[in-house]
C-alpha cells in the first residue's frame, strides 16, 4: 500500500505540473481537449520560441559546401544526429541514422532497396501494422499477413516461406505498438526471426510506440534491422522522421539503384554512365539532395524542450500509463440504466496482469445505446467536436486491427466498399457492425480533468439511465388545419449562401430538386474535394443570386476583404462548353460527400480567384449539372427512419429511440433511383417551423439566455408552417407524413425520410459564426438509433395518380404561399 501511495503521489504531483504549464505552452488549445497524439502531438510555444532564435540568430547553409555558413549547418546535423541515436540509446557504432520526411518515407526507402534486389525480397508483415507498412507488399514477390501466434511459430525456425536454400532475402514488418489499440509486440521477435537459415531482415514501426514511451535500442544484436520513426509524434515539431539502420543489415541497401545530390562522389555522364556512390556512412549514401536544415535544427531545439518541460521518456511514459488506466477504466464502468454497458473496449486492459506486454496510452472503442445498437462514429464525432474533444474516429490506417477487433471477414469489408463505404465517410453501421473504432489517445500533455470530462462527456450524452423502458407516445394526427408554404430556398452553389425565392414567383420543380438548386460547388484545386461549410464555415458568406434577364448566377461576398478584391462576380446561367478547362469538361475526377463524380471546372482565372480569395483556399468553381451517366449521375440515399414508423398496437414498450423492425415490403425496403445533383441526400429538404419553435423552447430550458435559432441554419429548400393562428400544427409530425400535396394543382411530394444532421447546423448562415446549438439540445432530444435528426427529405412524385399529362403535370411549381396537404402515414406502412 505504501507503495501505491508513493506512485500516487508521484502522479499527482507530475500532473500539476503539466497542468501549470499547459496555458502557456499550449494557447492553441483554447481550452479544448486533446485525446489524438496517437496523430499528432501539440507542439510547445517554447520550442517554437527557441527554434525561431536560433534562426534569427544563425545563418544556415546548404550542406553540400565549404562555406561557413554550410559548415555550421553540417556541425548542427551531425551533433543532432548523435544527439538522437544517444535518445534510442543506439550506439553510433552499431547504428546510422538516416534523417527522412516521415516513418512511411523510411518505410518506402527499405521496400525500394530491397525491391533492386536480384531476385526481389518476400514480405511478411503482422496484422496489426499501419497501412504504412501493409504498402509495401506491392514491391514484393510474395507477401503474408501473420498473426502472434504465426510470429511466434516462425521465431520457432519454421519460415512461413519454406525455402531455406533461397538467396531471395525475406523481411518482416510489425508495429512496436498498434496505431489503433495500443497493444504492443515484442521487441524479442527481431532477434528471434533473424535466427533462420534464410536471409531475413526486419522492420520495426516505432512510430506510435515512441510518442509516450523509450525506445531502448542499447542491444544492437537483439534490435531491429531497421526501425522508422516521426519527430512530430513525439515532440509536435518538427514535420520530420528517421530511419535507424543497424550497420549489420546496411548490405540490404547495397543495390539500391536511385542516387540524388550529395549521395555521390563523382558521376560521369557524357559517353559513359559511371557513379561513385559515397561510402563512409550509410547515411550519405541514403539521403538524396538537400537535407531538411531547418527541420533539424529545430529538432536539436526540441530535443532539449521536451526533456525542459516533461523530464525523461520514462517519466511521460508513467504518466500517460496511470492516465490511460484511469480513462480505461472510467469508460468500462458506465452502463446504461438497464445495466448495459455503454462502451465496447477493443484495447487491453491497461491494469492486466497475465504477463502480456501491455499497452500504450491508447484507448479504442465504440459505443451502444440500451438496447445495444451502435451509435455512429461520425455523430460521435461531430459532438465532440462541438464540445472541444479532438479524438480520431473510423479505420485509423489500420485495417488489420480494425477487422480483427470488429470481426470483419474480408468479404464483409468487400461488400461494405461495393455498398458505397469510403475511408472518411459517415457510412460507418453497416450490415449491423461498425466500421471503425472512436480513438482516444493520450501524450505528455494530457491531464486528469482531460481523461474525467472527456468520460464525463460520453455518460451525458450517451448514458440512458433509464431503467424502465419506455416509448414515447407517437405524434397524433391533428385535426384538419390549413398549411401553407411559408418560404423557398435554393443554394446554387453547395454549401454557400441561400437564394431565396420571392413571392409570387413559381419555381419550377424537377424530379432531381428545386431548379438551380445545389448545380455548383468549389472544390479543392489540388485534391478535387468538394469544399463544405463544416470546415469552411465562410461560405455562407458567399451570397448567390439568380438573374434570369441577364442570364447570370451573381455571387457576392459578405465578409471582410481587402479593398483591392472583388467582391461580386457574375456566371453566366449558359452552360457553353467554352466556360471549362477543355479537359476539365471532359472528366474531372471530384468528389462530393465520399462519393466519386465528374465535374465541370470553370477556366476563368477571374471566377476562381474570387472564391478562393474569399475563402482563403486555393479552389476551382465546378458545375454539375443534371443528367449524364456513370460518375456524372448522382441518386438520392434518403429513407425512411425507424422512428418515422407507426407501431402495431401489440408491440410492447422499449427504450427510446429503439424501434421494432419494419414489416416486409416497407418503404425502407423499396429500392427507387431518384437522381440528385450536389445535395447530400436527397431532392428536397423541408422543414415545418413549429419544429423548430419547439426546439428553441428546449434550448431555453437549458438555456434561458441563448440566442434563438434561425430556420435558416438547417438549409431547408421547404419550409411549411399554419397558415393562420388559428391553424394548429403538432411539433415534429412531419415525421409521421408519408407525403404532401402543394398547390392548387395539388402537386404529390413523397416523404423519403428523415434528415441527419451534423453540426454544420451550428453555423450562423448570417454571420458564419459557430457554437455549439442547435446540434447539442438535438441530440439531447432527436437522436435516434444513435443519429440526430431534424427535418425530413422528399422528392417530387412524377406518378401522380391522373391520367393524361397536362401543362402543370409537365412543368410542376411551387410558390410561398401556396396551400399543403399532408398525407398521414398509416398503420403498418
Amino acid at each position: 500500500m505504501a507503495g501505491t501511495s508513493t506512485n500516487d503521489e508521484a502522479n499527482t504531483r507530475y500532473n500539476d505540473r503539466v497542468k501549470s504549464l499547459r496555458d502557456d505552452e499550449y494557447p492553441m488549445l483554447n481550452g479544448s481537449v486533446y485525446l489524438d497524439h496517437a496523430g499528432t502531438t501539440l507542439y510547445p510555444k517554447s520550442l517554437m520560441d527557441r527554434f525561431a532564435q536560433d534562426m534569427t540568430s544563425n545563418l544556415f547553409g546548404n550542406p553540400h559546401s565549404a562555406s561557413a555558413s554550410s559548415q555550421l549547418s553540417t556541425a548542427r546535423i551531425e551533433d543532432t544526429r548523435l544527439r538522437v541515436l544517444h535518445f534510442f540509446n543506439a550506439d553510433p557504432a552499431e547504428f546510422d541514422l538516416v534523417f527522412v520526411s516521415n516513418a512511411t518515407a523510411g518505410i518506402k526507402l527499405v521496400a525500394d532497396a530491397l525491391r533492386a534486389a536480384p531476385d526481389g525480397f518476400d514480405y511478411a508483415y503482422h496484422q496489426a501494422s499501419h497501412t504504412s507498412i501493409i504498402g509495401v507488399r506491392e514491391e514484393a514477390r510474395n507477401s503474408l499477413c501473420l498473426d502472434d501466434s504465426q510470429v511466434d511459430e516462425w521465431a520457432g525456425g519454421s519460415c512461413p516461406f519454406g525455402g531455406d536454400g533461397e538467396e531471395r532475402p525475406v523481411l518482416f514488418a510489425y508495429p512496436a505498438q498498434s496505431n489503433m489499440d495500443g497493444r504492443r509486440y515484442p521487441l524479442s521477435w527481431s532477434e528471434r526471426v533473424r535466427r533462420g537459415r534464410r536471409k531475413t531482415y526486419t522492420l520495426l514501426d516505432a512510430a506510435a510506440l515512441v510518442c509516450s514511451s523509450p525506445l531502448d535500442l542499447s542491444q544492437a544484436d537483439a534490435a531491429p534491422d531497421f526501425t522508422v520513426l516521426s519527430f512530430y509524434k513525439i515532440f509536435g515539431f518538427p514535420d520530420l522522421g528517421a530511419l535507424i539502420v543497424r550497420r549489420d543489415a546496411e548490405q540490404a541497401f547495397d543495390t539500391r539503384r536511385y542516387f540524388g545530390g550529395g549521395t555521390v562522389d563523382m558521376v560521369v555522364c557524357l559517353k559513359e554512365q559511371w557513379h561513385a556512390p559515397k561510402a563512409q556512412f550509410l547515411h550519405e549514401r541514403l539521403e538524396d539532395g538537400t537535407l531538411p536544415v531547418h527541420s533539424i535544427i529545430a529538432l536539436d531545439a526540441a530535443l532539449d524542450v521536451h526533456n525542459k518541460l516533461f523530464g525523461s521518456m520514462r517519466d511521460v511514459a508513467a504518466h500517460t500509463s496511470f492516465l490511460s488506466k484511469r480513462l480505461y477504466g472510467g469508460l468500462r464502468s458506465l452502463t446504461h440504466g438497464n445495466g448495459e454497458s455503454v462502451c465496447v473496449l477493443y484495447s487491453p486492459n491497461p491494469k492486466s496482469t497475465d504477463g502480456g506486454l501491455g499497452s500504450g496510452p491508447v484507448v479504442a472503442f465504440n459505443i451502444r445505446n440500451s438496447q445495444r445498437a451502435w451509435v455512429s462514429l461520425a455523430e460521435v464525432e461531430k459532438l465532440a467536436s462541438l464540445k472541444g474533444f479532438h479524438i480520431r474516429t473510423g479505420g485509423v490506417c489500420n485495417p488489420g486491427g480494425i477487422a480483427s477487433a470488429l470481426g470483419l471477414e474480408p468479404w464483409e469489408m468487400r461488400q461494405n466498399f461495393s455498398s458505397g463505404f469510403r475511408c472518411g465517410t459517415d457510412n460507418d453501421i453497416m450490415a449491423g457492425k461498425p466500421t471503425g473504432v472512436i480513438r482516444a489517445s493520450l501524450g505528455a500533455m494530457s491531464t486528469i480533468s482531460d481523461v474525467d470530462s472527456f468520460v464525463e462527456f460520453v455518460a451525458e450524452f450517451y448514458r440512458d439511465v433509464s431503467p424502465v423502458p419506455v416509448l414515447a407516445e407517437p405524434i397524433a394526427q391533428p385535426h384538419p388545419s390549413r398549411l401553407h408554404v411559408h418560404s423557398i430556398s435554393i443554394y446554387p452553389i453547395k454549401s454557400c449562401g441561400r437564394f431565396q425565392v420571392p413571392s409570387g414567383i413559381d419555381w419550377e420543380v424537377k424530379p432531381e430538386g428545386l431548379a438551380w438548386d445545389r448545380e455548383w460547388c468549389l472544390v479543392h484545386q489540388g485534391t478535387g474535394q468538394a469544399l463544405n461549410q463544416k470546415r469552411h464555415p465562410k461560405m455562407a458568406l458567399i451570397r448567390p443570386s439568380l438573374d434570369f434577364e441577364r442570364g447570370q448566377l451573381r455571387v457576392s461576398y459578405a465578409g471582410e476583404l481587402p479593398v483591392h478584391l472583388t467582391r461580386e462576380i457574375s456566371i453566366p446561367l449558359s452552360k457553353n462548353p467554352s466556360l471549362f478547362s477543355s479537359s476539365s469538361f471532359r472528366s474531372r475526377s471530384s468528389r462530393v460527400c465520399g462519393e466519386e463524380i465528374q465535374a465541370q471546372t470553370y477556366s476563368s482565372r477571374d471566377i476562381n480567384s474570387f472564391f478562393s480569395d474569399a475563402l482563403g483556399v486555393p479552389c476551382l468553381l465546378a458545375r454539375f449539372p443534371a443528367g449524364g451517366q456513370g460518375k456524372s449521375m448522382r441518386h438520392a440515399k434518403a429513407h425512411l427512419q425507424k422512428h418515422q414508423l407507426p407501431l402495431p398496437p401489440t408491440t410492447r414498450p422499449v427504450l427510446p429511440g429503439s424501434f421494432p423492425p419494419s414489416p416486409p415490403d416497407s418503404d425502407t425496403e423499396k429500392t427507387v433511383c431518384r437522381r440528385i445533383l450536389l445535395s447530400n441526400e436527397s431532392p428536397i429538404l423541408a422543414i415545418t417551423l413549429p419544429s423548430v419553435d419547439a426546439l428553441n423552447q428546449e434550448i431555453r430550458l437549458s438555456k434561458p439566455d441563448a440566442s434563438e435559432i434561425s430556420p435558416a441554419v438547417f438549409r431547408a429548400n421547404i419550409v411549411i408552417a399554419p397558415a393562420a393562428p388559428d391553424a394548429h400544427l403538432p411539433p415534429y409530425a412531419e415525421d409521421a407524413w408519408s407525403g404532401v400535396r402543394i398547390g392548387p394543382q395539388q402537386h404529390a411530394f413523397e416523404m423519403l425520410g428523415a434528415c441527419r444532421r451534423c453540426h454544420m447546423v451550428c453555423i450562423n448562415q448570417e454571420t458564419a459564426g459557430k457554437s455549439e446549438e442547435p446540434f447539442v439540445t438535438l441530440s439531447k432530444t432527436r437522436r435516434f438509433d444513435g443519429k440526430v435528426f431534424f427535418g425530413v427529405h422528399m422528392c417530387y412524385s412524377e406518378n401522380q395518380g391522373e391520367v393524361g399529362l397536362t401543362r402543370e403535370r409537365q412543368f410542376p411549381t411551387v410558390r410561398v404561399g401556396d396551400a399543403v396537404v399532408p398525407e398521414w402515414r398509416r398503420q403498418g406502412e
